[in-house]
């Protein structure tokens, strides 16, 4: 026989348990973690947990500005214009908005695409943040440097211009070609997270919004147990009418064995703050930032340290590194276009104001140990 094989009649049950998946992230559900994480999973985590998407707007703004020097006063001046005017995307203005959303994609996916537009005679004169949707990355003839496809339809086409698409990727792995996001690791912990909150808001209906049993129980009489339905339906109706009167009081009168019990009301909700701070402890210390960063109040006396500004500073200097050679090509482009053959230097502005006060100390002690050492000189001889 088959799988599909008569079977007799018997008793027939229905299940009664609820889906508790019904929150409009069911992706991340899916996650598998040995399978590769796609662009959409990435993009409803942080739609759907604000912590982490407040964490990736906080890097980049944390990441600080930055100003190109040139040995050239005539291509500094050119180059800062260019730098403050140029269209990114077509709908900004200035280099800040470009490296703020390439930053962004970075962090979010691993991999970030740009490209530097031209005009008809070959000058650089606009930015483009490419979406990844459609490009995928190949390793060149030489076996070394890495290719840039865009797919049109079923087909795969090589960008034109290799020399002016800007490629970075995040924390690759050994011999891959495309980086690994920040939120490697959040999707489990974040539908965990993601559960908790659609139970919280599933029993607050069930309890917040009063649902109340009306059970009527017939004597022992036969005239009871005859109209027994009967009476139950009129007891219905009129606990229907009675509820349903809005801001108007009105009573419920029944006759004969009534009880009236609230739903829900005997059963306690679980206390969420234990398991809520567990998982959130682990996003944020894969974001790398202190919690009250993020709004997250865990001590009365809590502040950033020195110790925690060194480890923050640390981290976005490491980001730093990673999207100076962007800034790097694409100034080169510009300077090369225009007759000149200076090189730009890109100084980033110091992070915080500790930092400030860090260096501006260092360098009273260096000044200090400096005026000991001549003294001591001037002693000796």
């Amino acid at each position: 026989m088959g799988l599909f094989k008569s079977r007799k009649p018997g008793r027939v049950s229905a299940p009664v348990t609820q889906n508790m998946n019904r929150h409009p992230f069911g992706i991340i559900d899916g996650y598998v973690p040995l399978g590769a994480p796609s662009m959409r999973l990435y993009k409803a985590l942080r739609e759907a947990v604000p912590v982490i998407d407040a964490a990736v707007f906080k890097l980049v703004r944390l990441t600080g500005g930055f100003t190109v020097e040139c040995s050239d006063e005539r291509a500094r001046e050119a180059l800062k214009e260019f730098l403050e005017t140029v269209p990114v995307g077509g709908n900004r203005q200035g280099i800040p908005a470009f490296v703020s959303t390439y930053f962004e994609q970075l962090l979010t996916f691993g991999t970030a695409v740009g490209e530097i537009v031209t005009d008809a005679d070959g000058q650089p004169c606009a930015l483009f943040n490419a979406p990844l949707d459609g490009i995928e990355l190949k390793r060149a003839q030489n076996g070394f440097d890495v290719e840039i496809f865009v797919r049109k339809g079923a087909e795969l086409v090589k960008a034109p211009r290799q020399e002016l698409c800007l490629l970075s990727v995040l924390n690759p792995d050994a011999g891959s070609l495309t980086g690994n996001s920040l939120l490697k690791g959040m999707p489990f912990v974040s539908g965990i997270l993601l559960r908790i909150f659609e139970s919280i808001g599933a029993n607050w209906d069930r309890v917040g919004n009063l649902r109340f049993a009306v059970t009527y129980n017939p004597r022992n009489d036969v005239m009871d147990r005859a109209y027994a339905k009967d009476r139950a339906m009129q007891v219905a109706r009129e606990w229907g009418e009675a509820m349903q009167s809005g801001s108007e009081i009105k009573d419920f009168v029944a006759v004969g064995d009534v009880q009236i019990k609230v739903i829900g009301a005997d059963n306690q909700i679980l206390d969420s703050e234990i398991p809520v701070r567990q998982m959130l402890e682990q996003i944020v210390a894969k974001t790398g930032l202190p919690p009250f960063m993020l709004g997250l109040s865990w001590s009365s006396t809590e502040r950033m340290s020195s110790q925690q500004a060194d480890v923050l500073t640390s981290e976005l200097e490491a980001y730093r590194h990673i999207l100076t050679p962007v800034i790097r090509k694409i100034c080169t482009a510009f300077l090369r276009s225009r007759g000149f053959g200076c090189s730009p230097e890109i100084v980033w502005e110091n992070i915080t104001l500790q930092d400030e006060v860090e260096l501006s100390r260092a360098r009273l002690y260096n000044a200090q140990a400096e005026k000991l050492e001549s003294e001591n000189k001037k002693r000796g001889e």
